[in-house]
């Protein structure tokens, strides 16, 4: 049996549908620990709910990244960790846990990459005036949003309506995600 880790700072919807396609057996493997570093998100309701264990942080309770992500290598160690997922984890990881876990750690991110890197990539696509939007899953490395890829899908749509396009990709992140983790561990 495959471990997970899953990392979120928001609402956690991708770690829903990642928890639940383990519990079903649609993913080979159990999500052993979700990690957060926004004590109170919602995510940490819906891993409770799931009955995910957590690890939840607060970055200024430490002195450095290096610090704070030190200790989630210990807990991510500690579970026999396979794969770390990025989920809405709105934190740039540093080196200390690149060093730890190269090359098994994978984020999504709402455009197609290389296209409209960063935290908005969404309301920069829109004021763009893109008509193709889509999904990108890909490998961390140290640059922004910039690791190999390892899936992407498109979907088109010709308005300016950015909460309509998060809408649309939420549904393109659920499935491509729970696919793409599917992949990978097979491939281990």
């Amino acid at each position: 049996m495959h471990h997970l880790a899953v990392f979120a700072s928001g609402t956690g919807t991708n770690f829903v549908a990642i928890a639940k396609a383990c519990a079903e057996g649609r993913i080979p493997a159990q999500v052993a620990v979700m990690v957060c570093d926004k004590p109170g998100a919602p995510v940490i309701d819906r891993a409770r709910e799931l009955g995910v264990e957590t690890f939840v942080f607060n970055p200024k309770d430490y002195p450095s990244k290096a610090a704070y992500e030190a200790r989630i290598v210990k807990v991510l160690d500690a579970k026999n960790i396979d794969l770390v997922c990025l989920a809405g984890y709105m934190r740039i990881v540093g080196e200390t846990l690149l060093g730890a876990y190269e090359g098994r750690i994978i984020n999504i991110h709402p455009s197609l990459l290389p296209a409209f890197k960063g935290a908005h990539a969404v309301e920069d696509a829109v004021a763009y005036g893109v008509k193709v939007y889509g999904i990108t899953i890909h490998f961390v490395d140290e640059s922004l949003d910039g690791g190999k890829i390892i899936a992407q899908r498109a979907f088109p749509y010709e308005g300016s309506d950015p909460a309509e396009v998060h809408r649309i990709g939420q549904k393109i992140e659920h499935e491509l995600y729970v696919e793409t983790i599917n992949k990978l561990l097979c491939e281990r």
